[in-house]
């Protein structure tokens, strides 16, 4: 592994806004340590796209976060987590923490033995997260759903408009017909629309979103490797995308609690 320092950044990266969601519940737990955040929002979604750009992409971003020395790097895209960090792994002499549906905590918590997925097709069709499913869900039942368009809904800010409504209804209510009492947030985006799913859903349908437990084991890995910044003045985040403009700024400036005078340019 390589030589760290404690007060070295944690980077964060997701194909676009989705893992803003995890760089904020990193940021409530570890007021102290630095963040460094890139969105690959030029390229968004990476659920849509062939594995193997998929991995150049994570790649050419995990590159940029070694070279700006950060001490952890964490996946905050399930697509990514599913089909390239076991590759990541075997590259790079860094920690990843990574993001993955979560499954588990929503059979715990069924009572009708059936759970719904949203998640991005290329998380569905992937061969991890088939066989996350087969290892998990014994008798019950486990329904996933692929939401073509949502991302680039969130991406764009359209949290309430009609059509973003219709998407969420076409995708959810199959699920719920079908007997889902738990509805997993498959994709770290789908956080984002929370109360747009819940709204729709009802109250008795639970929703799973794993952001808070993936801000855990980002504290768990950093005490574990002797790496927890010990600084205890407020931390900085630094924001990258490769989509730079305007109206990126104004959709982080909407998602992200704190605030945002800049994002800089992600030009790899």
């Amino acid at each position: 592994m390589l030589s760290i320092a404690s007060n070295a950044a944690i980077g964060v990266f997701d194909s676009g806004v989705g893992g803003l969601s995890i760089a904020a519940a990193i940021r409530k737990i570890l007021p102290h340590e630095n963040i460094i955040y890139v969105a690959d929002s030029a390229n968004a979604p990476y659920g849509g796209k062939a594995e193997h750009f998929v991995l150049q992409r994570c790649q050419a971003i995990v590159e940029f976060l070694m070279a700006q020395q950060v001490k952890l790097i964490v996946v905050a895209c399930n697509t990514a987590t599913l089909t390239c960090i076991s590759k990541l792994r075997a590259l790079y002499p860094i920690e990843f923490v990574g993001v993955e549906p979560g499954i588990k905590p929503a059979l715990n918590a069924s009572q009708s033995g059936t759970i719904g997925v949203l998640a991005t097709h290329n998380t569905i069709k992937s061969q991890q997260y088939q066989q996350l499913v087969a290892r998990l869900k014994s008798h019950n039942q486990v329904l996933s759903q692929a939401c073509h368009g949502l991302v680039e809904k969130i991406e764009a800010a359209e949290f309430d408009t009609v059509a973003t409504h219709e998407l969420i209804k076409q995708y959810l209510l199959p699920l719920i017909n079908e007997g889902a009492d738990q509805i997993v947030l498959g994709c770290t985006h789908y956080g984002f629309l929370s109360p747009q799913i819940s709204r729709i859903a009802g109250d008795k349908i639970q929703l799973i979103n794993t952001s808070d437990a993936i801000a855990r084991q980002t504290l768990a890995v950093l005490e574990r490797s002797g790496v927890k910044n010990s600084n205890q003045q407020n931390a900085k985040t630094l924001l990258y995308s490769s989509r730079c403009d305007a109206d990126f700024l104004t959709v982080c400036q909407l998602l992200w609690p704190n605030e945002i005078e800049q994002v800089y340019k992600f030009e790899h």
